[in-house]
C-alpha cells in the first residue's frame, strides 16, 4: 500500500480524498467511489500502487493520439478501478472490478520496473490508460517523474475527472493526454457516467493552460449524444479552448450495460466530422469504423494529406518536424 498524496483528515477518523472532483468523504475502513483508495486508521491509502492489471505495448495512435509522436510506440499500463461508472465501458472487467467483486488483482510492478520495461522495449512514452489514471495517481506520478528523467514521455488517457491541484503537480512530467468528452449535458454525465460535466470542461481548459498537448475523444452513442445540436456544442466548446486541438469522433458498439443501443452508423460520424470542421477545428478524425473519411491528417495551410493512416498504422507521411513537405506550413502537435 501507498499513502495517498491528496487527502484531508477529518473528524471521527474520516478522510476526504481530494484527487478527483467526487471529493469522497470516507469513513474508517471505507473506500472511495473508485474502490481502490481506502481509509485505514484515519490515513488514506492507495491499494493499487504496485498492482498493474494490464500492461501492453501499443501504437500511440491507439490512445488515440494523432499529433503526438506519430508512429511511435507507447508502454501502456493500468490498475483496477475507476472513478466513473460508465454503462458502456469497454474495459469494465478491470475498471469496475473492485466495485463488483471487492477484489483487486494485478502483477507487482514498481515505478522503476515500469520505466525499465518501457526503455527496454524502445517505447517513446508511457501511457496510463485502459482505466482512469487519476485513481492510481500515486503510481502514475512516481512513474512519470522517473520516466521523464530517462527521456521517456508520459501520456494520460483520461475521463478528465481530476482536481486542479493533482493535475498541476504532475504537469511538469505529463506531456500529452487524450481526454474523453463523453457528452454535453449534466443529465448525460449523471445517468451514463455517474459523474458531472462541468469538472471535465474545467479540466480540459486547465490542461491547455498548463501547456500539456491534448486531444479530445467523443464516443458517439445513438439516441444519447448524437444529435447535431449536441455535436455542435461539443465542437464549439473545443474550438473555444483551441482550434488546434484534434477531435476524435468515434463509433459506439454495444457492450457492458448498454446493449440496447445500436452501433453508430458511419454517416453519423461523417456528419459529426463536418460539424467539427465547420466550427473551426483544424483536425477532426473518425474512429472505430475503418475505411471511411477522417483517418488522415491534412496540412491546415494547403490541405495536403501529410499523414495517411489505415487503422492504427501510418501508411504514408509527407511531414518533417511538424512541417508540410509541400508548402512548409506548420501542423500543430509534437512530432519529434
Amino acid at each position: 500500500m501507498k499513502e495517498a498524496y491528496f487527502y484531508e483528515k477529518k473528524g471521527n477518523a474520516k478522510v476526504c480524498c481530494r484527487v478527483c472532483p467526487h471529493n469522497c468523504l470516507i469513513p474508517e475502513s471505507g473506500s472511495g467511489i473508485c474502490g481502490v483508495r481506502q481509509n485505514r486508521g484515519g490515513v488514506l491509502f492507495s491499494l493499487v500502487y504496485d498492482k498493474v492489471i494490464a500492461e501492453h505495448i501499443d501504437p500511440i495512435e491507439k490512445k488515440p493520439l494523432y499529433h503526438f509522436l506519430p508512429g511511435s510506440r507507447s508502454y501502456s499500463i493500468a490498475t483496477a478501478g475507476c472513478n466513473f461508472t460508465c454503462r458502456h465501458c469497454q474495459n469494465a472487467d478491470i475498471s469496475q472490478l473492485p466495485r463488483h467483486s471487492g477484489a483487486i488483482f494485478g502483477q507487482e510492478r514498481t515505478p522503476e520496473a515500469i520505466v525499465a520495461a518501457a526503455s527496454a522495449a524502445g517505447c517513446a512514452s508511457i501511457s496510463y490508460t485502459y482505466t482512469e489514471p487519476t485513481i492510481y495517481y500515486e503510481l502514475a506520478f512516481d512513474t512519470a517523474k522517473r520516466a521523464a528523467k530517462k527521456g521517456i514521455k508520459n501520456v494520460f488517457v483520461s475521463n478528465g475527472y481530476i482536481n486542479p491541484e493533482p493535475l498541476a503537480e504532475i504537469s511538469p512530467y505529463l506531456h500529452a493526454a487524450n481526454i474523453d468528452l463523453k457528452g454535453y449535458s449534466e443529465d448525460f454525465y449523471h445517468a451514463v457516467c455517474g459523474a458531472k460535466l462541468q469538472p471535465v470542461l474545467d479540466t480540459i481548459q486547465l490542461y491547455k493552460k498548463l501547456g500539456i498537448w491534448i486531444e479530445i475523444t467523443t464516443l458517439v452513442i445513438p439516441g444519447l449524444n448524437d444529435s447535431p445540436g449536441t455535436i455542435a456544442s461539443i465542437a464549439e466548446f473545443i474550438a473555444g479552448v483551441g482550434i488546434e486541438i484534434p477531435w476524435h469522433v468515434t463509433a459506439f458498439h454495444p457492450t457492458y450495460r448498454m446493449t440496447d443501443k445500436p452501433p453508430t452508423p458511419a454517416q453519423t460520424l461523417l456528419l459529426a466530422r463536418d460539424i467539427g470542421l465547420k466550427a473551426g477545428l483544424r483536425y477532426v478524425y473518425t474512429g472505430n469504423i475503418s475505411g471511411i473519411e477522417g483517418e488522415n491528417t491534412h496540412c491546415p495551410a494547403c490541405g495536403t494529406a501529410v499523414i495517411e493512416r489505415s487503422g492504427f498504422s501510418i501508411t504514408r507521411h509527407r511531414i518533417e518536424n511538424g512541417q508540410c513537405r509541400k508548402c512548409q506550413g506548420s501542423c500543430d502537435g509534437i512530432f519529434s
